[in-house]
């Protein structure tokens, strides 16, 4: 018997969320009523918390790291640096956790923060044999192109919190909050290794990639290992999130960015946004298709979701635009091929293992019919979704339309 999907009544996302959604009896979905704590909150109050816990850990010499700031050449890192470095007063060492899939525009960014903000970063470069071999598995095995991506981004920091004995890490917005409502705002939940394992990892931690019948072994995974739960306790590692004591808009604090320190945006085949993941080549590409095959959305549904909810945005047009977006073709499918050295036609076999038969029908060998959440969804004649009647605009600053093909390598000056 096949369970029927329930759809939120104000946003896009429905009831098949990986994440995990609820609903009450309104139909309105457990991430929208989180939301709403941004409207009523008291943010001053949770800024003196902010104030109060960090205070904790300022040094008294201006020689020693105060705390940890995990960054990428997109996202949220300019904000989080500007608001660690500039309202907090705190002296931040910046650690950076290289994707091999970088843009020109993300080493500019990068380049533009370390300038503006004058602070030291340290970069992880893995073995790129290692990462391509990490990368081979984890795409057949459950198709994701982006493990290593998140794995090394989440674990990095938190290995140079236990060598450089900085046991505070500052992360921007928690995505289970955003997005889902895993939590409340007031729960100021921090980051954990459960949470990283069971859904940044896909449950799969570094130690579970090495199998009998795969070519991985420990010295392709050990840089991904998270540290002992005694050194963490021992050193008092713990990680906190903005989100909690800030009230987080994504597009106003880029657009805020963009305005103060020149954040470069590019913009993307499959969605309106162009300030979220402009350094990564197969983020909204590749990545986005996997998860448009597994899980009947893609990115563009969390981008306009989330503009629903800041009323920027009427649910009815957002929905059309979704429909639009989530057909494109994505880009840059040849140099992931050309990077990871497999055939175009093994990419698509593999590619089509992860359609998930509740939103793909096939037809025949390589046709396929969707019936993702957009399809499903529609307006609901109690819909709680207002009309906005002005358009909603993003900033393009960039000189630079489309991105050359090929990956930039930190200090390689050559494709690898």
């Amino acid at each position: 018997m096949k369970t029927e999907i329930k759809f939120c009544i104000k946003c896009l996302y429905g009831s098949t969320h990986p994440l995990g959604l609820t609903f009450n009896e309104k139909n309105i979905c457990s991430g929208c009523l989180i939301h709403e704590e941004k409207n009523t909150l008291d943010w001053q109050h949770q800024w003196t918390k902010l104030l109060k816990l960090t205070n904790e850990y300022k040094s008294k010499s201006k020689n020693i790291y105060d705390c940890i700031i995990p960054i990428t050449g997109a996202h949220d890192s300019h904000y989080i640096v500007y608001i660690v470095k500039e309202k907090l007063k705190l002296n931040p060492l910046l650690v950076c956790y290289n994707k091999y899939y970088n843009t020109s525009i993300g080493i500019k960014n990068i380049s533009n923060l370390r300038i503006k903000f004058n602070c030291d970063i340290l970069f992880q470069n893995v073995n790129p044999i290692s990462v391509k071999k990490i990368t081979r598995n984890t795409l057949i095995d459950f198709g994701s192109v982006y493990w290593h991506v998140l794995a090394g981004h989440t674990v990095f920091p938190v290995q140079i919190s236990i060598k450089y004995k900085i046991p505070l890490i500052i992360w921007g917005a928690h995505q289970g909050l955003e997005q889902v409502g895993m939590y409340s705002h007031l729960n100021e939940v921090e980051m954990t290794r459960r949470y990283r394992k069971n859904h940044d990892l896909l449950g799969i931690e570094a130690e579970n990639l090495v199998k009998q019948y795969n070519d991985l072994n420990e010295g392709d995974i050990f840089q991904y290992l998270y540290p002992e739960d005694l050194d963490l306790k021992k050193n008092g590692t713990r990680g906190i999130y903005l989100g909690n004591y800030i009230r987080w808009d994504p597009k106003k604090q880029h657009e805020e960015m963009i305005r103060l320190y020149d954040y470069k945006t590019l913009g993307f085949n499959r969605t309106i946004d162009c300030y979220d993941y402009v350094d990564c080549f197969n983020y909204m590409n590749l990545h986005d298709l996997l998860k448009l095959y597994k899980h009947g959305y893609s990115k563009v549904t969390d981008h306009l979701s989330r503009e629903i909810r800041f009323g920027r945005i009427d649910k009815n047009k957002a929905l059309k635009l979704t429909r639009f977006y989530e057909k494109k073709n994505i880009l840059y499918k040849e140099l992931f091929c050309n990077w990871l050295n497999i055939n175009k036609k093994s990419l698509d076999f593999i590619l089509n293992k992860f359609r998930n038969k509740k939103f793909w029908i096939q037809r025949d060998l390589d046709s396929w019919i969707f019936n993702g959440l957009s399809k499903k969804n529609f307006i609901q004649k109690n819909s709680e979704s207002k009309k906005i009647s002005k358009e909603l605009f993003f900033i393009s600053n960039s000189e630079i339309k489309k991105e050359k093909k090929n990956y930039i390598i930190y200090g390689k000056g050559m494709e690898l």
